[in-house]
């Protein structure tokens, strides 16, 4: 049978814009894959995906009519239950060969063939393959059954009578091979050859799809529809670069504004707009986001980077006259951005200062009270590591950035625009006259936002960071807020990567244990509640006594446990981190196996274990250091490195000492100098009487003064070889 082009068109009213291209890549995928796997394609098929606004569709090419006839051997029973001593089928046998629609007459048809150590019973038949019209009905059940649509909705068929569920109510249905129509039906639809084009820009009503192959072709031309959204996306990045180099401008290009764009429009046309210059005097990423996300307008900015009056719209029309589309775009966006800019006059008349009182009824967690509590917390906390990084100063002013940190939450901005949080925060610290250190702290403690996102740019907002990070990580670990699977509503592992990028990128002196416990220690300080109680309850004009009663919030105890796992948390984080920037995974586990407190000190430790590697002597150093891990596993005594001297009888073994005392101090000299490399190929002159230790020492003899002694060396070596990275996690 000769193999044509197959077309399938499902006809839909609007697709949700943020899942269309998801959708439609999903629906041809699936289409194609359940076709390939009843053998309806020839292995030359190519699949191409179209999606617009209301239509998912699939081109897929060499489909044959009919799968080809295929050879198929079942295996039924053993012979000695299917056929009676006569060599008759019994009733077992008769009832296997009608589960496969094949008579009984068939018996002396049936093969037999030794498997294991019974003869069984085998039928051989050619099972003629698929028609499409079949493969094609079950490939369309598949497809839209496990389409991944976001929210279903249910509606009625035009009979008033059937129900049926699907993303958007389903209103045409296309399926040719080649020219001829595929008798298929789903959703209460059934198969044919016509479609919608352009609600208003189409030539005709409907359109009469010749045939598979012409089909995007005649919906652009009678459609006025391009139906392929990847080239609808070229062409609007397309367009879009054009009209911004027009007006000498830079295109600020979003990436999911832009699928988004595309997926609102069937035939795109970019046109420019223009807003009152008076708007600019409102901070340009108020102004930005407003056009984004309410408009899906693509804001330009000059060559200082500063934004422009001017910004890019993406109508579905192409009118001769596109001044009154222009226009009424204009109108629109003025009124958006006179919000914006009335809620940016109406904050300024309030500092941040004034605030601070409001977050007391601003929840936080209702298992850990406010964020008016929570700040009292981190701001302790800000002050501390600003006064280990850089004295009374940095402390105060980590302190004081700490204290305004979350107040723009409760401003009309960030009220209107949740993702402005901690950027209004620092527009407004500058209009009141705060410094730009305080200002971009404020600004900064959310940082990094996400993976590849800048840190803070200052001390100060490191401080904040950390502490903001560090409460938020430890308090929710405390209430088993943990992440599970794919699961993070709270973003623990972003905060968790937050905290490493900025001790390792920073390259602060910070010892993570310590942060992690006097932030623990911090956190369950009552003193810290009971004065924050205090100053809220005399802050209250009518504090009743059940009000102050809420005002009181119990710490939840942080147990020992909890900090264990945090602490396991984040190295997991780190050590996922470090493979994703190109470590192997023996690499990252040899340096984490030791729970390196100064996370600044990773990098280097790394750079070491790979030159380490490359020396001749490591493959055999690291089986040595495995061997004794092992040993000293195996060991029940509590080993004490301290060595007799006058116990170390064997030559080999007194070699080996002398070699350690001799290399000790060279390895420690490097090591407290940060020089991981150098104390890592110091070890390689332990090679030769590591060998000859194993090769001429008993370990484990009978004479327990003489075993413990030669274990007290080999705690010794493993101390001395595993300063920089557990050597043994090397060994394959």
């Amino acid at each position: 049978m000769v193999p044509r082009n197959l077309l399938v068109e499902l006809f839909v009213e609007e697709l949700p814009p943020k899942s269309l291209h998801k959708l439609g890549t999903y629906f041809a995928e699936s289409l194609l894959n359940s076709l390939k796997s009843q053998n309806l394609t020839m292995p030359d098929a190519v699949m191409t995906a179209y999606a617009t606004p209301r239509r998912l569709a699939v081109h897929i090419t060499h489909v044959l009519g009919q799968a080809p006839d295929q050879a198929v051997t079942t295996k039924l029973m053993p012979v000695s239950v299917g056929l009676d001593e006569e060599g008759r089928a019994t009733p077992a046998l008769v009832k296997k060969l009608s589960s496969l629609g094949v008579e009984a007459f068939v018996v002396s048809q049936l093969t037999r063939a030794m498997e294991g150590k019974s003869e069984t019973l085998f039928l051989e038949r050619v099972v003629s393959g698929i028609v499409l019209v079949d493969g094609l009905q079950q490939a369309m059940d598949e497809a839209i059954a496990q389409l991944p649509i976001p929210k279903v909705m249910t509606y009625q068929l035009t009979d008033g009578w059937e129900n049926v569920n699907f993303v958007r109510p389903a209103h045409g249905l296309i399926a040719l091979h080649g020219a001829e129509v595929v008798p298929v039906s789903v959703l209460g639809l059934t198969a044919g050859n016509m479609t919608q084009g352009h609600r208003f820009e189409a030539s005709n009503h409907p359109i009469v799809i010749r045939e598979a192959d012409s089909y995007s072709q005649q919906l652009e031309t009678e459609g006025a529809v391009i139906a392929s959204f990847a080239e609808r996306r070229i062409r609007i990045s397309n367009q879009l670069s054009t009209a911004a180099a027009k007006e000498n401008l830079q295109l600020i290009l979003d990436e999911a504004l832009l699928d988004e764009v595309t997926a609102l429009v069937e035939h795109p046309n970019v046109l420019i707009g223009k807003f009152p210059s008076e708007f600019l005097e409102v901070p340009q990423e108020c102004l930005i986001l407003t056009m984004k996300a309410n408009q899906k307008y693509f804001p330009l900015l000059d060559r200082d980077g500063k934004l422009a009056n001017t910004f890019l719209m993406v109508a579905n029309i192409c009118p001769a006259d596109t001044h009154f589309v222009i226009e009424g775009n204009e109108r629109v966006v003025r009124s958006r951005l006179a919000d914006a800019k009335f809620f940016f006059d109406q904050d300024r008349k309030h500092t941040l200062a004034s605030r601070i009182p409001g977050l007391n009824k601003v929840v936080y967690h209702h298992q850990l009270g406010t964020q008016g509590l929570r700040i009292e917390y981190v701001r302790t906390l800000a002050r501390e590591i600003g006064q280990i990084l850089g004295g009374n100063i940095l402390a105060e002013q980590a302190e004081q950035a700490a204290r305004l940190a979350k107040t723009d939450l409760l401003t009309d901005m960030v009220g209107e625009f949740p993702e402005l949080q901690g950027i209004m925060g620092r527009y407004y610290a500058q209009h009141e006259g705060l410094s730009d250190t305080i200002a971009y702290a404020i600004e900064d403690h959310y940082k990094p936002r996400f993976a590849g996102d800048l840190l803070p740019r200052n001390l100060v907002g490191v401080c904040v960071a950390l502490a903001d990070k560090l409460e938020t990580l430890i308090n929710l670990f405390a209430i088993g807020q943990l992440p599970t699977g794919d699961k993070d509503p709270f973003a623990l592992r972003r905060h968790a990567l937050g905290v490493i990028r900025i001790l390792i990128e920073k390259d602060l002196p910070l010892e993570l244990n310590r942060l992690m416990e006097r932030a623990i220690e911090i956190l369950q300080d009552e003193r810290i509640a009971d004065q924050w109680v205090q100053q809220t309850v005399a802050e209250m004009p009518f504090a009743d006594t059940e009000e102050k009663t809420h005002q009181k919030h119990t710490r939840h105890t942080i147990s020992a446990e909890v900090s264990g796992q945090l602490a396991d948390f984040i190295y997991d984080r780190l050590a996922v981190n470090l493979r994703e920037q190109g470590y192997s995974a023996q690499e990252v586990d040899a340096v984490l196996a030791l729970y390196p407190q100064h996370l600044n000190d990773i990098l280097k430790r790394l750079a070491a274990i790979r030159a380490f590697i490359a020396l001749p002597e490591a493959a055999s150093l690291a089986a040595a250091n495995k061997r004794v891990s092992n040993i000293l596993k195996k060991s029940s005594a509590i080993i004490n490195p301290q060595v007799e001297v006058e116990l170390l009888q064997v030559p080999a073994e007194r070699a080996l000492y002398q070699a350690l005392i001799e290399l000790k101090d060279k390895v420690d000299e490097a090591f407290q100098q940060k020089d991981y490399t150098v104390a890592l190929q110091i070890l390689a002159a332990l090679k030769a009487p590591v060998d000859t230790f194993f090769d001429h020492v008993m370990v484990n003899t009978d004479d327990d003064r003489l075993r413990n002694n030669r274990l007290a060396l080999l705690k010794k070596l493993q101390q001395v070889m595993n300063r920089v990275a557990d050597i043994s996690r090397l060994a394959s």
